[in-house]
């Protein structure tokens, strides 16, 4: 799509750090430099005042990923493309037949209500919960990767959704203050809530995190 659109060697392409490398790697692979910008820490996807903030004289385009089932502020970042004559593309995610988005909203709701020591995510905009990402308070990635580690022995599967940020690896190795995006990194669980759980199995979720939860406190 960036090919087909023209952008190439010696454009800018702004994306997301948070995840999401083969966007990177398309924006390197077309000849472009990817630029990253920072995330809202409500939908994960790409800030519109972060993107306004990237672009400069090179920069041709945006490149908009919808994260964990919870859409981008697409209209405002459609808004920074029109400011600035940039071309706005958007990733998706796979789609799920709807009585199965259903199911997930009905676990997501259930540990919505139950959960305690750990922030829920923002259901708004019509969050399909691809993933239940929730945050850890503490002091970041080692107060996360112990309550992962202790939920783990209890039964639970979970996952962290981004251990390193693109702007941190390798070869996409930037010097740009991203804060929101390092603090998702350290701090973002993604739980189960998956359409086949029972509830027998979101009850050993809860128990599991609750346990767990209250013994951890935001760091000062």
């Amino acid at each position: 799509m960036l090919r087909a659109a023209g952008v190439g060697l010696g454009d800018e392409v702004v994306v997301s750090a948070f995840g999401n490398v083969e966007v990177a790697e398309a924006v390197a692979m077309a000849g472009a430099l990817p630029v990253f910008a920072d995330i809202d820490p409500v939908t994960y996807c790409l800030d519109s005042s972060a993107v306004e903030a990237a672009v400069t004289p090179r920069t041709a385009a945006v490149v908009v990923v919808h994260r964990f089932g919870r859409p981008a502020d697409i209209a405002r970042l459609h808004g920074v493309g029109q400011r600035h004559g940039l071309l706005v593309l958007e990733q998706g995610e796979s789609e799920a037949p709807y009585d199965e988005i259903a199911q997930r909203r009905e676990r997501a709701a259930y540990l919505d209500a139950k959960l305690r020591g750990v922030r829920a995510p923002d259901g708004g905009d019509g969050h399909t919960y691809q993933q239940y990402v929730v945050r850890v308070p503490g002091n970041g990635r080692p107060d996360r990767d112990a309550f992962a580690r202790a939920v783990r022995a209890r039964g639970v599967e979970c996952r962290v959704p981004v251990k390193t940020p693109v702007h941190r690896l390798p070869e996409f190795r930037r010097c740009v203050s991203l804060p929101e995006t390092e603090r998702a990194a350290d701090e973002t669980l993604a739980l189960p809530v998956d359409a086949a759980l029972t509830k027998r199995d979101m009850q050993r979720i809860v128990g599991a995190c609750n346990a767990l939860g209250g013994l951890l406190q935001p760091a000062f």
